[in-house]
């Protein structure tokens, strides 16, 4: 699925309401003599893009290009939205600027690593039927460029009930899923949406009943369905992941294993389930994308996004008893070995046919696991195994050697190669360490210019894949 999202690269389209998101940090050590009150030392602040930013954030983390669509004011908290969306970057902007409307900032004081203040200002009243329409008319006259549109609901006042049925009206013309983080108890505004992205609190109080059982939760995602005319219900379920109603309803179980900070949770699972979606791919496998997203983000602390390149290690992570799930082509291998480096971990690369595997085999590959992070072992192919060791080899064919390697806990990822000798491979794999058994003292060692350091590694005597077939072949005689 990572590599179809690659390829694909959907274009999508944010509308919603802006904020600049300001943190205060500092220290605390002493109560104001003036009042109760904490007297909060300034050491740094610092200044995001919140609101529907922090979806455009998760977009961008995942290779996705966007647009963007929203209503500000004319002040100081104007300017610096426009400096925060120049930075992002989008392939484009339509930002509206309403006279006498006051941007939204958000600003929390955070003493010793707690926040102890907030103080908001902003206009939270509808935006303007003009603004609406400009909003509007931007939006049908660029429509054609995107594979999906979100609408980030803050309740700031941009995403009114007539305009948001609107752009929703016109997403369906066009065929183009329309997915809604909704704000509020009344979703009647979101009817005709591809789907709303509530959590099971936010559902519960938009449906007027509370969900306490596997029942309720079926039953709220079949009236979500059926009154707003949805293509699918989803309810989050934080820890336990996300609720959906295609079908049938099901849970799609959540993968987080360690949890710090739930922040911008609910922005990754909006943006995630869009980029799947726009790239064409099925609502449950959507799904258990937008679960994976989730888990990297709260795994990390503060407002976080994910990018595919994470979430593809987060998934090897998962799949680590799963062989196949190892074996990787050129192109992959090659990009993940760029992440591992950027992650700073130490690889190393050994090589060869492998055809029997055998206790000498495992032994070597656990020696050489341990000399550093990732293992990557380079797997020739069924023809320069007959170019190298004869036409009667190999005994068994790649796909059973490369899934009986993969299935080694000492073996990181599996990658086939046609040459006779691995030297092209390991030019775009550029390991930190090269491994070969001791056998090859005192012998040049293919690709031993590429790596920082070559390795060899004894081996156990007497056993090789050749002395194996000796003692077959002599059985039969």
């Amino acid at each position: 699925m990572i590599e179809t999202l690659r390829k694909k690269s959907p274009t999508i389209a944010v509308v919603g309401d802006l904020m600049v998101d300001r943190y205060i940090w500092g220290a605390c050590e002493r109560i104001s003599p003036e009042a109760p009150v904490q007297v909060v030392n300034i050491e740094k602040e610092s200044i995001l893009l919140g609101g529907a930013g922090n979806v455009l954030h998760n977009l961008k983390a995942l290779d996705t290009n966007i647009g963007l669509y929203s209503v500000i004011g004319e002040d100081e908290t104007a300017q610096e939205l426009q400096r925060l969306i120049s930075a992002l970057d989008p392939m484009h902007t339509t930002i509206i600027s309403e006279k006498g409307r006051r941007s939204t900032q958000k600003s929390r004081v955070i003493a010793s690593g707690q926040q102890v203040l907030r103080f908001d200002d902003e206009s939270t009243e509808p935006i303007t039927p003009s603004s609406q329409d400009q909003l509007y008319h931007a939006l049908t006259e660029t429509i054609q460029r995107y594979d999906a549109v979100l609408l980030s609901d803050y309740g700031k006042g941009v995403l009114t009930e007539d305009l948001t049925q609107k752009i929703i009206a016109l997403c369906n013309r066009h065929n183009i899923p329309v997915l809604v983080d909704p704000k509020g108890t009344d979703y009647n505004k979101y009817r005709h949406a591809t789907l709303l992205t509530p959590n099971k609190k936010e559902a519960s109080l938009a449906l007027g009943k509370a969900i306490k059982s596997q029942e309720d939760l079926h039953s709220a995602l079949s009236t979500l369905r059926e009154q707003l005319a949805l293509t699918y219900a989803v309810i989050t379920l934080s820890e336990e992941g996300i609720a959906l109603l295609d079908d049938t309803p099901k849970v799609i179980p959540t993968v987080a294993r360690e949890v710090y900070d739930v922040t911008g949770a609910g922005d990754t699972v909006l943006a995630a389930l869009g980029v799947a979606l726009a790239a064409g791919i099925e609502i449950e496998e959507a799904c258990h994308f937008a679960n994976k997203a989730a888990a990297v983000v709260v795994a990390k602390v503060g407002s976080a996004t994910a990018t595919l390149n994470e979430i593809e290690e987060y998934e090897h992570s998962l799949n680590k008893g799963q062989a196949e799930s190892k074996i990787k082509d050129l192109v992959q291998i090659e990009r993940i070995a760029k992440r591992l480096k950027e992650q700073k971990r130490k690889i190393v690369f050994t090589n060869g046919c492998f055809d029997i595997l055998h206790k000498g085999h495992a032994a070597y590959l656990e020696k050489a696991k341990a000399q550093g992070d990732i293992l990557i072992v380079g797997l020739n192919s069924d023809e320069s195994v007959r170019r190298l060791k004869g036409e009667t080899r190999p005994i068994n064919p790649l796909e059973d050697r490369a899934f009986l390697l993969a299935a080694l806990e000492s073996v990181d990822y599996v990658v086939p190669f046609e040459e006779d000798t691995p030297y092209s491979l390991i030019s775009r794999i550029l390991p930190h360490l090269l491994v070969k058994g001791a056998d090859y003292r005192g012998k040049e060692v293919v690709g031993s210019d590429l790596a920082q350091e070559v390795v060899l590694i004894d081996l156990v005597e007497g056993r090789s894949t050749s002395n194996m077939i000796k003692k077959i072949e002599a059985t039969q005689c």
